[in-house]
């Protein structure tokens, strides 16, 4: 199986069987980041909104109210499901769904006014590529708005997250910096307007619950965080049952 295949079976494997936990993720139903995401909508009033990854749907429903159209895109067919069951208990008729991966977008060049994505990113396997495809199905003149969490700049705090991230969910890719972020953006032609970093706290035992992170991870995870640097505690603000806070940032950028 080519790589990229054996990475998007295992975020189906990872995110399908909790596609429900998701779209009642309390973390992933609000936060300061969605009310960024959904200001932009509120304020632009696109026609078509594409929510790339959408995961539990939250961009999506977020959107809604603000949009014409919402097609809310993932891998998993599972997630798909528990999406388009919520938009109809909440009456939001103008959401449907698609399925696919964010490096090969199954729409016609210019087909989206806004182009959306939150804390999906990390587990894409070409985000270069999937930027360069966001790009294309971008309207001229077109939004992209992309919310994720981000690695702080300090090496020895980057590999931290990214292995307490992968520990928790073999699927995880990679947290990038804002700095990797914006110059991916320009690269795929975009031009970022604004970077809105943010923290975002988590409590731990909800976290490792989304995932059914094995015992034996969960373990793993909570001895870093006993035995790694002060410095490292002090920037995740570890605490004692293991809860922590990480950087997050929104990007918006112009076609």
């Amino acid at each position: 199986m080519a790589r990229s295949a054996a990475l998007e079976t295992l975020v189906t494997h990872q995110f399908g069987s909790q596609a429900a936990a998701y779209v009642a993720s309390v973390v992933h139903a609000r936060g300061e980041d969605l009310e960024a995401m959904a200001a932009e909508v509120a304020a632009a009033r696109p026609a078509r909104v594409l929510d790339l990854g959408c995961g539990g749907g939250h961009v999506s429903f977020a959107a809604s109210p603000f949009a014409g159209t919402v097609t809310a895109y993932d891998l998993s067919a599972d997630m798909l499901a528990a999406v388009a069951g919520e938009a109809a208990r909440r009456g939001l008729a103008n959401i449907r769904t698609q399925q696919g991966s964010a490096e090969h977008l199954p729409f016609a060049d210019g087909s989206f006014d806004m182009v959306m994505s939150r804390f999906s990113a990390h587990h894409w396997g070409d985000v270069p590529a999937a930027l360069r495809e966001a790009f294309r199905v971008a309207a001229e003149g077109g939004t992209l708005v992309f919310a994720d969490v981000t690695a702080p700049p300090r090496p020895v705090s980057d590999t931290f997250l990214q292995t307490i991230e992968m520990l928790r969910d073999p699927s995880h890719v990679r947290d990038y910096t804002v700095a990797e972020w914006e110059a991916m953006l320009a690269a795929a032609g975009f031009t970022v307007t604004a970077t809105r970093a943010m923290r975002l706290r988590l409590d731990f035992t909800s976290w490792i619950a989304r995932m059914r992170t094995p015992p034996v991870f969960v373990e793993a995870i909570r001895a870093l965080q006993a035995v790694t640097s002060a410095e490292v505690r002090e920037h995740f603000a570890v605490e004692e049952d293991g809860t922590f806070t990480l950087d997050t940032a929104v990007f918006v950028a112009k076609r």
